[in-house]
Parts: C-alpha cells; structure tokens; sequence
C-alpha cells in the first residue's frame, strides 16, 4: 500500500515538473538580469521561445544551457542575443489606416497647444519616427515638437539617428504614406544615393534619440503623446500593466496613447484612466480625474 502511495506521488510530482527547456530559458533570463542589467524575465515565453531556437540553430548549438554559457563569459556573444531579443520590426507608415485616424483624430487636439512634447518608446531603427515627424511636418506642428524616441538596443538607435534606409524598403513604404493620408509624395522628404534613401535631417532636428528600458527605467519626461505600437504584444501582463503604468505617468492631462492594432487596454490596470478616441486603431485619450 504504501509502495502505491509512493508510486502516486512520484508520478503527480513528474506531472508539475516545468519542462527542461522551460528551467534553462529562466536561468538564462536571470543570468542576462544578474550580470547586464538587462531584464527579459516578463517579455512573453512563446516570443522569448522563437528567438531562442532561431539563436541556436545560428549559431549550431544543442541546448540553452550552451547558449548561457556563451552569454556569460563571451560579451560579444551577448551583443548577438540581445539584438535577436530586441523587438525591431517595423516599416514606413505601418498600419496605414492608423496613421490617416492619427491626422484626423489626434492632430486637431495637438494644434491646440503652443509646445508639443512626443515620446516614441521602442522606437526600433527609427521608421516610425520619421513617419511621424513627416505628419506633424505637413500639419505644421514640426516646429514646436520635441521627439524623444527611445530604445534599449543601442545599435538600432544608431540607426535611427542616421536615418539611412534601403531605397527598395522604402519605395514599397510610398503606398503606405499615400494611405496615411500624406500631402505629397514620401520621396520630397528623402535622397536617394547608392541604393540607399537618406531622409531629410529637419524631420529629425527636434528629435532627441535615446537608450531607455521600458522594464527598467522609469519616467523621465512629461508628454502630450505617447507612441508605443506592437512592442507591448511582447510582454507578460505583469509586464504589460508596468509599462502601461509608466506611460500614463509620463502623460499630461488629456494626453494621447496609441498602441499597436493587436494591444488594447482591456483588463489592465490603467483601462479607467483613458477614455477610447478610435476602437480599432487603439488611440487613447487620458482622462482628467477630479480630487473628491
């Protein structure tokens, strides 16, 4: 009888035992935090599962653990993950159809105020800084706007700062800027040279660029809009309500969040602090709470 018990509660054990890979994926996102600061420990599992198998058939290695080893004692190896960790995805005007709710929805409320301050966070290698820095410029509000567009992968925002793109991405992005509602055509803002497009330095002039972690590091400005589409896919909830929490923070009274077209801020932690300006373009409004 007893020999059964035992038997049962060996075979329950095994049943709540995480997987292998599970165990040595936590490890290393620990380790990375322990040793670089750098914190994936809420980015999403399946997300974190993707990059991790693509890394290791790269680099022809049999295990995560391998992979953690490597991390540790070789920096330039670390470099490699962290650029496949990072979220970097992204084009010209993507999601057209939001940029053009974004002209008609938004910028009749950013026109009111005399100095406009934008936060553009996980901005990547700088598209869709250049793409708003293009609206705001034909809406004539370039001049009084500040752009802080953030990352924390430091060679993507060397990128961004450089604002040199291949001419072939950026010529299929020309449809996007005509969908977007644009008021002329997307090569006035560029110049071609050597398959390469570099794009006009007055889009970028008001523009600050700068290393930021969302899971990290905290406010460290107050602003009217806030931009942040399809990085919060990538996170946990717990993770997702931080961030969320942090971007209201950083937001004035009756500020703006735009999200990505698969994010929404349905049962999250700040759902009661905006009020929807368009459902399905994932445009927010804060909402002015009164005291009492």
């Amino acid at each position: 009888m007893l020999s059964e018990d035992i038997n049962n509660v060996s075979k329950t054990s095994i049943s709540v035992t995480p997987d292998t890979e599970d165990i040595e994926l936590d490890l290393l996102l620990q380790a990375i935090y322990l040793k670089y600061g750098y914190d994936f420990r809420n980015y999403s599992k399946a997300h974190l599962k993707r990059r991790m198998n693509q890394r290791l058939k790269l680099s022809n290695l049999h295990s995560i653990s391998e992979l953690q080893h490597l991390v540790l004692w070789e920096k330039d190896f670390y470099q490699i993950l962290i650029k496949d960790l990072s979220i970097n995805i992204t084009e010209m005007f993507r999601d057209p159809e939001f940029y053009l709710a974004f002209r008609n929805k938004v910028i009749p409320d950013l026109s009111t105020y005399a100095h406009i301050k934008v936060w553009i966070a996980g901005c990547s290698t700088g598209e869709e800084v250049y793409s708003l820095a293009i609206i705001l410029k034909e809406e004539n509000l370039l001049s009084r706007s500040r752009i802080y567009a953030t990352d924390m992968n430091k060679s993507v925002l060397e990128v961004a700062k450089q604002g040199i793109y291949s001419s072939k991405e950026i010529e299929k992005d020309s449809e996007n800027y005509l969908k977007s509602g644009g008021k002329g055509k997307l090569s006035d803002y560029y110049t071609s040279k050597y398959g390469s497009v570099i794009f006009d330095k007055s889009l970028s002039k008001n523009v600050v660029f700068a290393d930021h972690n969302l899971v990290t590091d905290s406010v460290f400005a107050e602003v009217n809009l806030v931009f942040c589409r399809n990085v919060l896919i990538y996170f946990d909830r717990e993770l997702q309500n931080k961030v969320l929490t942090l971007f209201t923070d950083s937001l004035t009274k009756m500020g703006i969040l735009c999200l990505g077209t698969k994010e929404n801020l349905q049962f999250t932690d700040v759902v009661d602090k905006y009020e929807i300006i368009d459902k399905k373009m994932k445009i927010y409004k804060k909402v002015h709470i009164l005291n009492g």
